[in-house]
């Protein structure tokens, strides 16, 4: 006879359903449990069995002993002060994307969990150069000092760059699953600020250009506002408050005043259809798109803003490339894509020095299969 699980508490059990918003058939439906035995353990009945509650609590995000425990859910043990902050600016917040939220906090206490265990990790604690009192363009020139970004001119660069300060960068996948923004989302990315270890998560997407800039955005959060923010489209779009000097110090640490006026970006095609391919040396060069080229040369007056507005008119007109993900051909690298190189080594290297186990080595590593964490292992013993 199949052992049934006593004492569920109905009452968690709904409470996530509502912070996922779902219905409890939704639930049933998505972790094969009948509707009918929910309704049994609704009812006080011993009606689970311990592997249908673990994937109803894998489901939902939480652990099993969660279920378990009497009384009402207190948010302020469950959520860090970094997801309220979070999700009180963002009221209809997707719930994948307080899943992915949840997610960067519990990445960045095992991350610390270990560093504490490795003293010569090689990263320095964050400590970012004074700003207050500066100009934007100012501490956007101090910034950029700061991270040492000359010769730098991708994502996966800048992206080193600032975690060797002492941040955590982490990026979504394209694929389904518990890293994915979902497409009806409009979240691009969102900074969590701590003192030590503060965290930027950035959303995939298919121009690397995009990430880019999304990545310097809500460092300016950080660096300036030293506050937890979550962006849409729409809020990198506004020419005004903190949103607006987020997007000036993104361009202006990317593109430097020295860049625009050793390179003579002056010539501007008449016809904006032109632009793409007249900035095509450029965007490679800094990694940026030639919208954020344009927007500095507008900032620094190099052209008129009814060119910025009609190659924008022209860039809503193109068709926009399918992308469906891709294939999981390499799934033993996604951890280094969605985690970062830096928080990888650190994992492998507490491993390696039998401080954690290869089944925490598993968890850290965004629930590597044992066969694909060893094809990680040898990846990093070829480079």
């Amino acid at each position: 006879m199949v052992e049934r699980i006593s004492n569920v508490n109905w009452q968690r059990i709904q409470w996530c359903c509502g912070e996922r918003r779902i219905t409890t058939e939704e639930l049933a439906a998505a972790v094969g449990v009948s509707h009918s035995v929910l309704g049994r353990v609704e009812q006080g009945e011993d009606a689970l069995t311990f592997n249908q509650l673990q994937r109803l609590a894998s489901y939902l995000g939480r652990g099993v002993l969660f279920f378990l425990e009497s009384g009402p859910v207190d948010p302020e043990q469950v959520f860090t002060s970094g997801f309220r902050a979070l999700a009180n600016q963002k009221v209809d917040i997707d719930a994948s994307v307080k899943r992915i939220i949840e997610l960067a906090e519990w990445q960045r206490e095992a991350y610390l969990s270990l560093r504490a265990d490795i003293e010569d990790d090689g990263v320095e604690e964050f400590n970012p150069p004074e700003v207050d009192g500066l100009s934007i363009e100012d501490a956007a020139s101090v910034v950029r000092g700061w991270l040492d970004l000359d010769g730098i001119h991708s994502f996966d660069g800048y992206r080193r760059a600032i975690e060797r300060k002492g941040m955590l960068v982490f990026r979504t996948n394209g694929y389904q699953g518990k890293w994915q923004i979902p497409k009806s989302s409009s979240v691009l990315g969102f900074a969590i600020y701590h003192d030590s270890f503060p965290v930027i998560v950035i959303r995939k997407t298919k121009y690397e250009s995009r990430q880019t800039f999304t990545l310097f955005h809500e460092l300016a959060h950080i660096i300036l506002h030293r506050d937890s923010v979550i962006d849409e489209e729409a809020d990198l779009e506004l020419i005004s408050g903190r949103e607006r000097d987020a997007n000036r110090f993104a361009a202006l640490v990317l593109i430097p005043d020295g860049y625009l006026k050793n390179t003579g970006l002056v010539s501007v095609p008449v016809d904006v259809s032109g632009i793409d391919d007249w900035l095509k040396h450029h965007r490679a060069r800094l990694g940026v798109s030639s919208e954020v080229i344009l927007l500095r040369l507008l900032d620094a007056g190099y052209i008129d803003r009814s060119i910025y507005a009609a190659y924008k008119e022209w860039q809503l007109k193109q068709p926009i490339p399918e992308d469906d993900g891709g294939a999981r051909l390499y799934r033993y690298r996604e951890p280094k894509h969605i985690l970062g190189d830096g928080y990888v080594r650190m994992v492998l290297s507490a491993l390696e020095r039998q401080r954690i186990t290869l089944t925490k080595a598993s968890k850290f590593l965004d629930g590597l299969k044992v066969g694909d964490l060893h094809k990680l292992e040898g990846h990093y013993a070829g480079h």
